[in-house]
């Protein structure tokens, strides 16, 4: 496939000009058909954030699709809703999202081969019907999308920040105000590349929180995401100086438990792709997790 630039896009980014003109692919399958030299301009490799010029001709190479050498696993997940087109599971602590990092069973994709027919591979071939992903120990709420048509409208939901997402977590520390915003921008860090980090430079992350209940030493949130980064809340969390109560990574040397962060996607809400109707779902608190506070109620 080729296209070329006209004055419209001259001076903009090439991975935002090829966005545009290709409004069926992911801005992540832009990035990596771009990364393994499979776009070229002028009949050379680019970088995402070169200008465009006037008359650059973009020549897009489709690789050939690898086979998903995955198995499907049985793996009891918890369907919480399912129709032709979206799906919403209840992801358990301990279970990885999609496979990588030679992890290749025993994800949630592994779950979903088994559960249904058909999967979006809109986003590869290792991560058929996601659209968004929670870490490994964090449980709770994930859409999953049928089909290309789901994957897209999901996908722009999330870039348009109109799904509703809440999560529940509990922190170190007690709060003196019931509410606030974070606004401070993120990037993975330049000390540990296993985290991220509050960065000037980096992407917009808006987090809102909300106290639910105060402990000794703890305090019960309510979690509004307004964007999607990687270790947001935990990155966040760590900012203001109230780490997640079991954060490994993020939190403070000694971990309670080996449980992971407390953390969890409570509420999930969205556009149907085919409806256009308002879906929302609720999920109870994983057991540790209320053992925990009960354990807290009665310290207090």
């Amino acid at each position: 496939m080729k296209l070329h630039i006209d004055n419209e896009f001259v001076g903009i980014r090439l991975d935002k000009v090829i966005a545009t003109l290709l409004p069926d692919k992911t801005r992540n399958n832009i990035l990596k058909l771009i990364e393994d030299g499979n776009i070229l301009v002028n009949g050379k490799t680019i970088k995402p954030s070169q200008k465009a010029q006037l008359n650059d001709e973009i020549e897009i190479n489709e690789p050939e699709p690898k086979s998903l050498d995955l198995e499907a696993e049985n793996l009891n997940l918890d369907i919480v809703y399912e129709d032709s087109d979206v799906a919403v599971i209840n992801k358990p602590k301990g279970m990885v999202v999609h496979p990588g990092a030679g992890v290749n069973s025993g994800t949630l994709v592994n779950g979903l081969l088994y559960e249904m027919d058909d999967l979006s591979e809109i986003n590869g071939v290792i991560r058929p019907g996601i659209v968004h992903r929670i870490d490994k120990d964090t449980t709770g709420l994930l859409m999953i999308a049928k089909n290309d048509k789901a994957s897209l409208s999901l996908t722009e939901q999330l870039k348009r920040h109109e799904c509703n997402r809440i999560y529940y977590a509990l922190v170190y520390g007690e709060f003196q105000e019931n509410k606030g915003r974070i606004n401070v921008p993120i990037a993975r860090s330049k000390e540990d590349r296993k985290k991220m980090a509050v960065d000037k430079d980096g992407k917009e992350a808006i987090t809102n929180f909300k106290v639910l209940k105060r402990f000794k030493g703890f305090t019960l949130l309510e979690l509004k995401l307004e964007t999607g980064r990687t270790h947001q809340i935990r990155c966040h969390m760590e900012y203001i100086g109230h780490p997640l109560v079991g954060d490994k990574i993020y939190g403070r040397r000694k971990v309670i438990g080996d449980l992971g962060q407390f953390l969890h996607a409570k509420k999930i809400g969205f556009i149907h792709p085919t409806t256009n109707e308002w879906m929302e779902f609720d999920s109870e608190l994983p057991k540790y997790f209320t053992d925990f506070l009960n354990t807290l109620e009665e310290l207090k």
